[in-house]
């Protein structure tokens, strides 16, 4: 039953994934907003002039007139979520909007599958055996563990993911043009070290856990409440209720943490250059300061607005593969 629970999670956590990528990657160009493009290069602020005249030549280096370097451009208006997409359409293409999604593919194969089959195993094992129901606080301590452990084996693919998706907002000389999920994770091994793999696990762990206790815990827990009142049967209906209810508890307790994650995720670090960055814990710093404490609640409406059909989709299409796999 146990190898089961991965393979029903997996395929429900790929659909879900891959149906509903636009709007995730419309949520990670959002909450990059304010954030500062990298300059376009630091070698050519530090050079100086030289100086190409010899004293004897009667000519004074300081009336030779040295430009001063254009002012910085003021930074771009924050839009909306339906803004944004139409952008990414004029600017990129409609294929634009599934950038990334081959990284999508892989972290829900990674991620998804290792928690939703995680939490099954706890809860068989956690479940009083008479009502075959437990406690909503062993429901949310099976969450947190789960979501721990996927996060650590996915988060690779979450890195190349969120690289890929955010790529088409950087100056075309700057963009890492990742060709596939593989080619993404192999740059970064050979550029930036193995371990830049990992780069914002602790982010990637801690949001994990936070999405998982509330996704998995409320679902069930207001599936559980519906049956009990009778209001109605197990069916779509309480699915698509209990679903939707867990997508929207996710997402707020998981936004300020998702916004952290993809910046550190994001950032450019430059070979010799200090990261823009120097962990989680400044990036929250400096984002607050620069843009205010709301900011870690950017892009939220694209995230509840993916979360929302992500979760549905997810439990419904869980419930469907259960049915079909109930003999096996």
């Amino acid at each position: 039953m146990g190898v089961k629970g991965f393979v029903e999670g997996g395929i429900a956590s790929i659909v879900a994934g891959c149906s509903t990528h636009p709007l995730d990657l419309i949520k990670v160009r959002m909450q990059l907003q304010g954030e500062s493009l990298p300059a376009p290069t630091q070698a050519a602020q530090a050079l100086r002039p030289a100086l190409v005249f010899h004293p004897s030549s009667g000519i004074s280096a300081t009336h030779i007139h040295v430009p001063h370097a254009p002012p910085p451009p003021p930074p771009q208006p924050r839009v909306g979520p339906v803004s944004v997409g139409v952008r990414i359409v004029r600017a990129e293409g409609v294929s634009a909007l599934f950038s990334g999604v081959s990284a999508t593919v892989l972290r829900q194969t990674l991620y998804s599958t290792t928690r939703m089959g995680l939490y099954d195993i706890l809860k068989q094992k956690w479940s009083d055996p008479a009502t075959h129901s437990m406690p909503l606080t062993r429901k949310i301590t099976a969450g947190l563990v789960a979501g721990a452990v996927g996060a650590m084996v996915g988060n690779p693919a979450d890195v190349a993911m969120v690289r890929m998706q955010a790529d088409g907002r950087l100056p075309v000389h700057q963009r890492r043009n990742y060709r596939s999920v593989v080619d993404a994770i192999a740059s970064m091994s050979k550029q930036e070290g193995v371990a830049s793999l990992w780069r914002g696990s602790s982010l990637t762990v801690n949001r994990a856990m936070v999405v998982t206790a509330a996704q998995l815990s409320t679902y069930d827990q207001v599936k559980e409440a519906i049956l009990e009142s009778g209001a109605m049967r197990d069916g779509l209906g309480t699915h698509v209720a209990s679903s939707f209810t867990a997508g929207f508890v996710a997402a707020v307790a998981s936004n300020p943490i998702d916004v952290i994650k993809t910046r550190v995720m994001n950032m450019k670090v430059e070979p010799g250059q200090a990261p823009p960055y120097a962990g989680a814990l400044d990036c929250a710093m400096k984002t607050i300061r620069s843009e205010g404490p709301l900011a870690l609640y950017k892009g939220f409406i694209p995230t509840i607005s993916r979360q929302g059909p992500f979760t549905v989709v997810l439990f419904v299409t869980l419930e469907q593969v259960r049915k079909i796999l109930k003999d096996f």
